[in-house]
């Protein structure tokens, strides 16, 4: 595919989410390895990553990892993924590695349903700034 670097981990997150924005928010400033890109979900090229991944949307519609010719992981496994990359007290999270993907996944999906109603949801998809934009693919 092209524009997606293939020795990034590239995060597909809702771009209209308050949290999930705020998420991505959080690990650009912890991301001191400079290792992850974003993409959002609602573009096209979040569209054209998951088509290629053959990703149900059904089954998820908050957060993709993306790992360019290794493997891509969603829902519980991509957030715990993301905070052990992010090392420090982020890795920390990692200890509900301990818990089936399943119990993740369902408290996962609890707050994914939820996201809206309790953080609110955008217009549109956040404009990173001039110092930010290198971090999003377009």
């Amino acid at each position: 595919m092209l524009n997606i670097p293939k020795d990034k981990k590239i995060i597909l997150f809702d771009g209209v989410c308050n949290l999930c924005d705020s998420a991505v928010q959080v690990i650009i400033k912890h991301d001191t390895k400079d290792i992850f890109r974003f993409v959002a979900l609602q573009s096209d090229l979040g569209q054209k990553i998951i088509k290629h991944l053959g990703v149900n949307t059904q089954k998820t519609d908050s957060i993709i990892l993306y790992q360019p010719g290794f493997a891509y992981y969603y829902k519980s496994e991509a957030a715990l993924a993301i905070a052990k990359n992010l090392g420090g007290l982020f890795y920390l999270t990692t200890i509900f590695s301990i818990f089936p993907t399943s119990f993740n996944n369902y408290i996962y999906d609890y707050i994914a349903v939820n996201r809206y109603k309790w953080f609110g949801k955008k217009e549109s998809c956040m404009i990173p700034t001039k110092e930010l934009e290198a971090k999003f693919l377009d």
